[in-house]
């Protein structure tokens, strides 16, 4: 339950405040549709790691299941993937809290802006800091605390739907489209990464996280992940309906849902809550956009610390990062987190700015879970589960291939950021390799070569895509989708054929306590 409970509150967060309304401002009402296909690849990449994370029940498990079958530079280059993806996710929930709180202490954002001001800034690294301080606590405290806010959170979002569709209810919503039609279904599969869709649906990854400090990860893995996407997905379909439905026609009459926004209030829902007269509800909204992105950014803390714990064990990162108190507190990587996660506020200081960036971020790190999939399944076929994904060879290549195009749906200025930064990274493996001896052999460059067309061939396809994702306009939105499909498949089947050796793969998951079979 803890882990279950971890998942959701985690999933349950900012994405609900802030989510409903700039979906429906990319997708229209096709926004419904945006959150069946979010919900629907984030179960797919569950599914995945419901058999991958019993296998190694330890923090981190995506950093080694990286490091299994691709060897030591692609275990380091995706440590870093994902701690970067974590380290940002506090500071949008500190975000998500001060616009909310701007309404009743002004000056925390800029003058007619949902940017943090100087003001904002400082109280952003402050909060931030007490979610750090709350993280020396024993893991059992931490996740008590999050159980208890959880029921709050998904309590709160199902009665604000609820009341939305008693007291205003408008179908005709529904038949308000974009000029062009074609705008309303690409905005349905742009908005699955830069409205806040995968962002607000990636919280089964705490049970992966927290594997290793479940009393039972065989069993306990594979429901909380599957379970908490289900949940999560039900909440988020209920809020998006019921805003789509709560809005008043008349301020869609002129220019639609692309520019949608209530003027004067700091958050959707308060806003709907006001305009209906209902004041106890924004109240209650505004408490709860205290109680839930903060209990989110508690527990995503608790994890990333977890996961910087990783980069340690696997030599991405210094062996004194991993140090941890005698409460098992890992002491050092909170106060990392803490640094990382205040420089995170300056490029990114609203909630819309670094949802995009990190929801392409998490998912890249994941998507190298349907490859250590198929690599596991080839060296050790006979290797104990305790859950057998039904069709992996045909799921593991889609789910690839679902995971590519929403880092691709997130637009060029986003795979700028993050492949510059990747780039960075290699280049320092690779220059530290030249000039210390052996080290180049060690890091395993020679099964790593499918990065570099990957990495590559995303980008100069982003660049020569459709202009709704920042490209040139060469290519149009649904057959650039189709190029895509054809290089993530193409790379998918290259990384899974170019892994370690068996014997390798074998070796490095008996030092995890892993029954792996020796070779015959």
């Amino acid at each position: 339950m803890g882990l279950v409970m971890a998942c959701v509150g985690a999933s349950i967060g900012s994405g609900w405040l802030f989510g409903p309304l700039f979906t429906a401002q990319v997708a229209g009402p096709l926004a419904i549709g945006s959150w069946v296909l979010g919900a629907g690849a984030i179960l797919l990449l569950a599914l995945i790691f419901a058999e991958l994370a019993p296998i190694i029940p330890r923090a981190g498990a995506v950093v080694h299941l990286a490091h299994v079958g691709n060897g030591p530079v692609v275990g380091h280059l995706w440590s870093w993937i994902l701690f970067l993806s974590y380290a940002s996710i506090a500071p949008i929930e500190v975000t998500a809290v001060l616009t909310y709180a701007n309404n009743y202490i002004p000056g925390l954002l800029q003058s007619h802006s949902n940017l943090l001001s100087g003001t904002g800034m400082m109280v952003a690294i402050i909060m931030l800091g007490f979610f750090v301080m709350t993280n020396f606590l024993v893991i059992q405290w931490v996740l008590r605390i999050n159980g208890a806010a959880t029921w709050w959170k998904i309590g709160i979002p199902l009665l604000t739907a609820a009341l939305l569709v008693s007291l205003a209810w408008h179908p005709h919503n529904f038949a308000v489209r974009a000029a062009h039609a074609a705008s309303d279904t690409h905005g349905m599969f742009t908005a699955v990464a830069s409205g806040g869709v995968i962002f607000s649906l990636l919280g089964f990854r705490h049970a992966i996280d927290l594997a290793g400090e479940s009393k039972n990860p065989r069993r306990d893995v594979p429901i909380a992940v599957i379970g908490s996407v289900l949940i999560a997905a039900t909440v988020y379909i209920a809020v998006q309906v019921a805003f789509l439905g709560a809005v008043n026609p008349l301020d869609l009459a002129k220019e639609g849902w692309r520019h949608l926004n209530f003027a004067g209030v700091n958050g959707p829902f308060a806003a709907l809550a006001a305009t209906l007269g209902v004041g106890w509800l924004a109240t209650l909204l505004y408490v709860d956009a205290f109680v839930s992105p903060g209990a989110s950014g508690l527990i995503y803390t608790t994890t990333a610390s977890r996961v910087t714990l990783a980069t340690a064990d696997t030599g991405a990162a210094p062996r004194w990062v991993n140090k941890i108190n005698r409460f098992g507190v890992p002491w050092v990587t909170l106060i990392i987190l803490f640094v990382v996660g205040a420089i995170f506020f300056l490029p990114f200081p609203s909630w819309q700015k670094m949802v995009g960036y990190v929801a392409s971020m998490t998912v890249l790190s994941y998507a190298i879970g349907p490859i250590a999939l198929l690599q596991i399944r080839k060296a050790m076929p006979d290797l104990d589960r305790p859950f057998r994904l039904w069709a992996a060879p045909v799921i593991a290549p889609i789910a690839f291939v679902v995971s590519t195009w929403i880092v691709y749906w997130s637009g060029l200025q986003t795979l700028d950021f993050i492949f510059i930064t990747l780039f960075g990274l290699l280049a320092f493996y690779a220059i530290t390799g030249i000039f210390r001896k052996g080290r180049w052999v060690e890091m395993g460059w020679q099964y790593m070569w499918w990065i570099f067309p990957y990495f590559i061939g995303l980008w100069g396809l982003s660049w020569i895509g459709p202009k709704a994702l920042g490209g040139r306009g060469a290519l149009s939105f649904f057959p650039s989708m189709g190029i895509v499909a054809l290089l993530a498949l193409g790379i998918f089947y290259l990384a899974v054929n170019g892994s370690v050796s068996d014997e390798t793969m074998r070796v490095y998951l008996r030092q995890f306590g892993n029954k792996a079979p020796t070779a015959p």
